[in-house]
């Protein structure tokens, strides 16, 4: 039995760290995604070659791999679907999700495909910006879905960069009908700005008649819903969900719920924690929605789940890299949800 079954796309992230002059060289779009073919990639590394800019960590990636990560540590059992190529990066990247107690299947492994790298550029301010490259997760499709493991399953979490992939679409609405055939709960992520701006269809294609909880930032929401204020934009999002979580970097988060038609509108603002100095925010809202997703898992409130959340988000950013230490999950967890 799995507490949820996940699908995203399976990217090693290399980062790098370089100021803001440097970020305007590469034409990347400070705080969002962009794609990129292996050639665009190749130049943009060597751009970093030539200006002398070393990478400061190589880590298993992904924004929903990040999540499970994240809800695997705390104690949770997750199921990972995703497409990595039959190379030493894909051997690389699906032993760091086992070693954390992230299953996934032999479908996941695609012979002569080349696994999918995300270019994370950090600067001063700790924004992330991010350059990447598919690979074969580009090529992800129903073959690679283990559709046994959601019938196993309480809860289906969806990655909203597969938006962005044409090949995974017919898939999407095969594990929307098996979630409800299995009475699976639907979580979804935005995942980042740019998947708002480009595939909103592929968003809605996710979303189908409702889910369960939406996962975003206020950018995304605002962007989504066409709404200018954040309250405004979560509640505009409970037409798509039962539960709209929307983070708003220092200003903290607010949870729009309505469970139903008949139920009263529930809004709560979570705070976030002061944090004195933001190294990196790669991973900060892969975190956020692992460890909401887990605390909803065991039953927790929708304020407690939000607190474990912008805990563990806020130790997130302050270190290089998307994912904490599994014993720093545990201890978070144990101060706060005992509180």
């Amino acid at each position: 039995m799995y507490d949820v079954m996940a699908i995203g796309n399976a990217l090693v992230d290399h980062e790098y760290v370089l100021s803001d002059a440097a970020l305007e060289e590469t034409e990347l779009t400070k705080g969002n995604m962009t794609l990129a073919g292996i050639e665009e990639q190749q130049q943009l590394l060597a751009y970093f070659k030539l200006a002398e800019i070393e990478p400061s960590k190589q880590a298993g990636g992904g924004s929903a791999a990040n999540t499970m990560f994240t809800f695997a540590s705390l104690g949770g059992k997750p199921f990972y679907a995703c497409r990595v190529g039959d190379d030493t990066q894909g051997e690389f990247y699906l032993k760091d999700l086992h070693e954390a107690g992230v299953s996934t299947s032999e479908k996941s492994i695609h012979a002569g495909g080349v696994t999918g790298s995300c270019v994370v550029a950090v600067t001063e301010d700790g924004e992330r910006t991010m350059q990447t490259y598919l690979g074969t997760s580009s090529d992800i499709t129903a073959d690679n879905v283990d559709f046994d493991a959601l019938m196993q399953a309480d809860w289906l979490y969806i990655e909203g960069y597969l938006a962005m992939t044409e090949s995974i679409q017919p898939a999407m609405i095969q594990l929307r009908q098996q979630a409800g055939i299995h009475n699976a709960k639907i979580a979804v992520s935005f995942a980042d700005p740019a998947v708002v701006k480009f595939a909103k269809d592929g968003l809605l294609n996710m979303l189908g008649n409702k889910v369960a909880v939406i996962f975003c930032n206020s950018e995304e929401a605002k962007l989504f819903t066409d709404k200018k204020q954040v309250k405004a934009a979560a509640r505009a999002l409970l037409e798509y969900c039962q539960t709209a979580v929307v983070t708003d970097g220092a200003n903290g988060a607010v949870i729009a719920h309505k469970p139903n038609a008949e139920a009263e509108m529930e809004i709560y603002e979570v705070a976030t924690p002061v944090v004195a100095d933001v190294i990196d925010t790669n991973g900060a809202g892969d975190n956020y929605a692992g460890a909401f997703l887990y605390a909803l898992s065991q039953q927790y409130s929708l304020p407690e789940c939000g607190r474990l959340a912008s805990e563990i988000s806020a130790q997130v950013i302050q270190q290089f890299g998307p994912r904490l230490d599994s014993q720093d999950y545990r201890d978070i967890a144990q101060r706060v949800l005992s509180a």
